[in-house]
């Protein structure tokens, strides 16, 4: 598939959007409307190694994706290698470049990028899918954009582990603190 390939610009410091970013936790924050069940991996949910599920619902079908970020170079570069498709044979990537544009802007870019694992796949690519994911991937910049410029009177929504309980994360080798985040 071509690469999907969307931008904005958010007003404030790089290190701060690129910290928000990082962590997984904070997706559903900014897209809820396209990724439906989102769940944490594992109970590390900033940096390389978070990693998430969650499902699309592109127009005629439906598939789950698997996110891992695979490379976080401190407020420049984010990069997450995704698995979805039907038996996870579809691969993919997606790429955060934020570069400063003066001394309280950035330019977000995100690039989508997923090579089809079957035929069915490749045919319901030319059938939307592109457009709609380009479409959604805009409207979640945006959000993302108004939550980091805006002062916020409620806590935004977190992704969890499902099934975990903090209280019980000394039998795993994590002390509570980290449990907790």
């Amino acid at each position: 598939m071509l690469p999907v390939r969307v931008h904005t610009f958010i007003s404030a410091p790089r290190e701060e959007v690129f910290d928000f970013l990082a962590d997984m936790a904070n997706r559903p924050s900014w897209t809820d409307h396209y990724m439906k069940e989102f769940r944490l991996e594992n109970t590390r949910t900033h940096g390389v190694g978070a990693a998430a599920r969650y499902r699309l619902e592109p127009p005629l079908y439906r598939q789950w994706v698997a996110t891992e970020i695979v490379e976080a170079d401190r407020a420049r570069r984010i990069v997450e290698a995704t698995r979805g498709g039907r038996l996870g044979r579809a691969e993919g990537e997606v790429t955060f470049d934020l570069s400063p544009q003066g001394r309280r802007l950035t330019r977000l870019d995100m690039t989508i990028h997923s090579e089809p694992g079957t035929l069915r796949e490749r045919v319901q690519e030319k059938l939307g899918a592109r457009r709609w994911l380009r479409r959604r991937s805009k409207k979640a910049l945006e959000r993302l954009r108004t939550i980091l410029e805006e002062p916020r009177t409620e806590p935004l929504p977190r992704a969890t582990v499902a099934g975990w309980e903090p209280a019980r994360a000394p039998r795993f080798g994590i002390s509570t603190r980290e449990a907790r985040g």
